[in-house]
């Protein structure tokens, strides 16, 4: 083998060298260049934070065990009235006891909890989309749609919001649980207008939404197909806040009376038996088992909430 041939080897093993290195560095760009999604970083943010991981864990097994249990049981069996049962302590019979009419404080628990978990479920989303429409359109477009909308938004903020739902409830007749959805949906949907108008009013002076403009994209698809995405991540904060935020609302109401209707349970209502003379002594089971899953209920959505709103702040920084 000549010193020519050894030469060429050694080049060309130089050569591999440099395109392995240069492939390496490549990766490493791209890897140091590419964004992570925010459900990586929201992931990321639940494996360090180990209480809002048990937190979600245990809120997925109240949601389950209440809708579940809700489903299985029969509402008009559970809230027929047998004074041979009343006020029994929690047994064998009825684990968790009865009331002052006999009703079963669990079967009560599960269909309270459902229908206090649907009644904010339903008003967070209706609200949210409510919100998100008109927040978009005024933020993206501004000018007089922006003023006439914002000051409807401080109109309806200043209102006492409760003493009309109460006043609403009070006139309404035949008074449903839907009912109580759509009067709560028509007070609450300016939070989220004033946050989504916020976040679009910055997004649409960016560079890209400058550059759709140009190119001939309609303003729906830039709204909703460029400027919502970016801002969405705020926006699922605000929805899991805002869904503890009108359950406590609901069960608040329904303790004063002016929530759900007395023939529908409500965990608002399991908790107002602590009005019952000798309840808060000797009644306990009454109103602690509902007023516990509140508790954690809330507690849970809140340590969630708050990872999910630290996972957004980190996406933010991250581009």
């Amino acid at each position: 083998m000549g010193k020519e041939d050894i030469d060429v080897k050694a080049i060309a093993s130089k050569a591999g060298a440099k395109d392995i290195g240069s492939q390496i560095d490549e990766k490493k760009l791209k890897s140091i260049s590419e964004v992570p999604s925010f459900w990586k970083v929201l992931k990321k943010e639940f494996k360090a934070d180990k209480l809002a991981k048990v937190c979600l864990v245990i809120l997925l097994i109240i949601l389950a065990s209440v809708l579940i249990g809700s489903l299985i049981i029969d509402q008009n069996e559970v809230m027929k009235i047998n004074l041979r049962n009343r006020y029994k302590a929690p047994g064998a019979e009825f684990i968790l006891g009865t009331d002052i009419g006999g009703r079963s404080i669990a079967g009560q628990l599960l269909i309270g909890g459902r229908n206090s978990i649907l009644i904010g479920f339903a008003v967070t989303i209706i609200t949210s989309a409510v919100g998100i429409i008109v927040g978009l359109i005024v933020g993206y477009h501004g000018g007089m749609v922006d003023n006439i909308i914002m000051r409807i938004c401080d109109f309806i903020s200043i209102l006492p919001t409760t003493l009309l739902i109460i006043t609403f409830v009070v006139v309404i007749p035949s008074y449903t649980m839907w009912h109580f959805i759509f009067i709560m949906s028509v007070f609450y949907w300016v939070g989220m207008a004033r946050l989504v108008r916020s976040k679009a009013l910055s997004e649409s002076r960016r560079d890209y939404v400058n550059a759709s403009k140009i190119m001939g994209t309609s303003n729906l698809k830039i709204m909703y197909g460029s400027i919502l995405p970016n801002i969405s991540s705020i926006i699922i904060v605000d929805l899991i806040l805002s869904f503890a935020g009108n359950i406590g609302i609901e069960t608040g109401l329904s303790f004063l009376g002016f929530g759900l209707p007395p023939s529908t349970p409500s965990l608002g209502t399991l908790v107002s038996y602590a009005r019952t003379p000798g309840a808060m002594s000797n009644k306990l089971w009454l109103w602690l088992p509902a007023s516990l899953l509140i508790l954690v209920m809330m507690l849970c959505i809140n340590y969630v909430g708050q990872a999910v709103r630290r996972a957004s702040d980190a996406k933010q920084r991250l581009g």
